[in-house]
C-alpha cells in the first residue's frame, strides 16, 4: 500500500517502497522488461525520491515519486512528452493519483558532458526557448492539468498570501525572515504588482515555466537537448526561468554578475521571441522578469515544503527577501 503521506521517512518507508516498486515492474512486465537486480535509490529529498531500477539486457529506467507540492510533475511530464516529444524524456508510464513516474534513463547530463563552456550553455538554452514557444498555445491546457498558475497576473494575490504565512516564511526562526524585511517587502507590493502588470500586457505569452533550470536538469546526445525533473514547473512568463539559469551559468563558469558573456545568453534565449517584440521590448520585459521572479520562486519553494520544512526551510525567506536586491543577469546566489 502506498500512503498518501510524503517527505524522508516515507521515502525510506519498505511498505511505501514495496507498493510504489511492485507498480514499477507491472507497467514494466506490460512492456516485455523485467529486473536484472535490487533497486538502488540515489536520491531522496524532502519533496521527491527516485530509484535506478537495472533492467535485463543491461539498460536501466528510473521511478520517481514527488510529493503534493509537486502532484503536477506526472501529468505535466506525461502531456510535455506528446506535444514536445523532442525536447523532454518522456515517461515510459505515470500514475498521478500516487504522483509516480517510471522514466527511461536519458543519458549524460550537459553537467556531465561538460557545461564549462558558455557555447554549451547558449545552445540549450535555445533549446530551451524553441521548446517553451513551442507549448504557449497549451498554457490554459496545463492550468487545467493542475500546474500551478503563477502568471504574471496571479502573482501580486500569491505573493500577498505567502507574505502572510509565518510559517513557510519562518518567523521567529534563527533562519527565518527579519521583521523589518517583511516590512519592506509588503509595502513594496503596489510596485510589484504594476510591474507584473507590465509583464502580463507585454506580447510575450506564457508557457511551462521549469524554474529550476540548470546543467543538470538537462540531458544531452544525439544532437538534442532533453529537459527533465518538472517538480518545481508552474505556468508562467517565459522569461522568469533565467533567473536560476543565469545563475548556475555564472556558477559554472566563473563569471562576475553584468559579464557580456552572460547578457549574451540572455540575449540568445530572447531572440527566439523576436517575431513578437523587437530586442528593445524583449529586454525590458526580461528586466521586469527578473524583479518579479525571486518572488514567483519563493512561491514554488514554499509548495514544494507543504509537509516538510526541516530541510531547505530557509529557501523561502531567502527568496522572499531577495525582492529587495534582485539580481542582474549571472548575479551570485
Amino acid at each position: 500500500m502506498i500512503t498518501s503521506t510524503t517527505g524522508m521517512r516515507t521515502w525510506r518507508d519498505p511498505n511505501w517502497r514495496s507498493g510504489a516498486l511492485a507498480w514499477a515492474v507491472e507497467e514494466l512486465g506490460r512492456a516485455g522488461r523485467a529486473l536484472a537486480g535490487g533497486p538502488e535509490q540515489p536520491h531522496v529529498r524532502s519533496w521527491s525520491t527516485a530509484f535506478r531500477l537495472p533492467l535485463q539486457g543491461g539498460s536501466a529506467v528510473w521511478l520517481k515519486s514527488v510529493g503534493p507540492g509537486s502532484a503536477q510533475e506526472p501529468l505535466l511530464a506525461e502531456a510535455l512528452g506528446r506535444w514536445v516529444p523532442d525536447h523532454v524524456l518522456v515517461p515510459l508510464a505515470v500514475e498521478p493519483r500516487r504522483r509516480l513516474l517510471l522514466l527511461p534513463d536519458g543519458g549524460r547530463t550537459l553537467r556531465e558532458a561538460g557545461s564549462d563552456d558558455a557555447a554549451a550553455w547558449e545552445t540549450m538554452l535555445v533549446d530551451h526557448a524553441r521548446m517553451r514557444v513551442a507549448i504557449a498555445p497549451h498554457a490554459e491546457a496545463l492550468v487545467r492539468l493542475g500546474v500551478p498558475d503563477h502568471r504574471p497576473e496571479r502573482l501580486p494575490a500569491l505573493v500577498a498570501d505567502l507574505l502572510v504565512d509565518d510559517v513557510a516564511l519562518g518567523v521567529g526562526r534563527p533562519d527565518g525572515i527579519e521583521p523589518d524585511v517583511r516590512a519592506r517587502v509588503v509595502s513594496d507590493l503596489a510596485s510589484y504588482a504594476q510591474a507584473c502588470r507590465e509583464l502580463a500586457d507585454g506580447g510575450v505569452p506564457a508557457s511551462v515555466q521549469h524554474d529550476d533550470l540548470h546543467d543538470a536538469n538537462v540531458f544531452v546526445g544525439d544532437g538534442r537537448h532533453r529537459f527533465f525533473d518538472w517538480g518545481d514547473a508552474s505556468v508562467a512568463h517565459p522569461f522568469l526561468v533565467l533567473l536560476v539559469a543565469l545563475r548556475f551559468a555564472a556558477r559554472v563558469l566563473e563569471l562576475p554578475a553584468g559579464d557580456p558573456a552572460l547578457v549574451r545568453l540572455r540575449d540568445a534565449y530572447l531572440d527566439q521571441w523576436l517575431d513578437l517584440e523587437n530586442a528593445g521590448e524583449l529586454r525590458e520585459q526580461c528586466d521586469l522578469a527578473l524583479r518579479v521572479a525571486p518572488l514567483q520562486r519563493a512561491l514554488t519553494w514554499r509548495r514544494l515544503l507543504l509537509e516538510e520544512r526541516a530541510e531547505w526551510a530557509e529557501q523561502v525567506p531567502r527568496w522572499t527577501a531577495e525582492h529587495l536586491a534582485p539580481g542582474t543577469p549571472g548575479a551570485d546566489g
